[in-house]
């Protein structure tokens, strides 16, 4: 579709019932993105099948973190490898098969067709959906969604939402250093800045699929701490807009 060189970056802590399969999943619906698992030295031995991967195909490369972190941390550290070695767009995306590699495609295609800074891979605009989630974990996911949108006047259906395309030029003008926030407060956190420094996000309908290997890592006290948290940022800065400061 483009020359751009694409890096898919896939955080991973005791996934190695999926790695693999996502691995194979991302190359089969787009032979030339790179993939870095950044892995945050699981037990399980995700960090050696990650290695294996890349010793068989030199589009797998594996940062090794020293210890689980968080995703936050993960996603950093990722971010900064892949600017380091000059790739043009670098994607989130869970080891977990929930962000579906086959939608892929059509992000990559917002991103350059409508010159997008950021694609959100969105499950609550027209054509999004969610598969497999108990009730109560959509409506956490929609309510928080909205909360979010209150709090700091973002418009996005889906600021929460772990799947999505940076330019690295984004990335750059974000100031990634002053970053402290992880988990489920790190997606908004980095929608926040991309809006607030004025460039271009396009949300685009994704599946999302609850994993079927595996336990995921979130828990509504790490929502909790999201919303706290999200609630805190948009009061300091409605406060700063009133006092006439950016």
């Amino acid at each position: 579709m483009t020359n751009l060189r694409v890096l898919v970056i896939i955080p991973t802590y005791n996934e190695a019932e999926n790695l693999a399969k996502i691995v194979a999943r991302v190359h089969a619906a787009n032979p030339e993105v790179h993939v870095l698992v950044a892995d945050d030295n699981s037990p399980d031995g995700t960090g050696k099948l990650a290695d294996e991967l890349g010793e068989a195909d030199e589009r797998v490369k594996v940062l090794h973190r020293a210890g689980k972190e968080g995703l936050g941390k993960a996603y950093l550290a990722g971010f900064a490898w892949g600017i380091e070695h000059e790739y043009d767009v670098i994607c989130e995306m869970d080891a977990d098969g929930s962000h579906r590699p086959e939608d892929f495609p059509s992000m990559l295609k917002a991103l350059v067709d409508q010159k997008a800074d950021l694609v959100l891979g969105s499950r609550y605009v027209p054509g999004g959906k969610t598969v497999g989630w108990p009730k109560h974990r959509e409506i956490l996911s929609k309510g928080g969604n909205t909360w979010v949108r209150l709090v700091t006047g973002m418009k996005l259906a889906d600021a929460t939402g772990g799947y999505r395309l940076f330019r690295r030029e984004t990335l750059e003008r974000i100031e990634l250093s002053t970053v402290a926030s992880a988990g489920y407060t790190f997606q908004v956190d980095l929608a926040w800045r991309t809006v607030r420094a004025g460039m271009k996000v396009v949300e685009v309908p994704i599946t999302f699929v609850e994993r079927e290997l595996g336990a995921s890592k979130m828990s509504t006290n790490i929502v909790a701490e999201a919303l706290w948290r999200t609630t805190v940022w948009g009061m300091q800065y409605r406060l700063r807009r009133l006092l006439g400061r950016r």
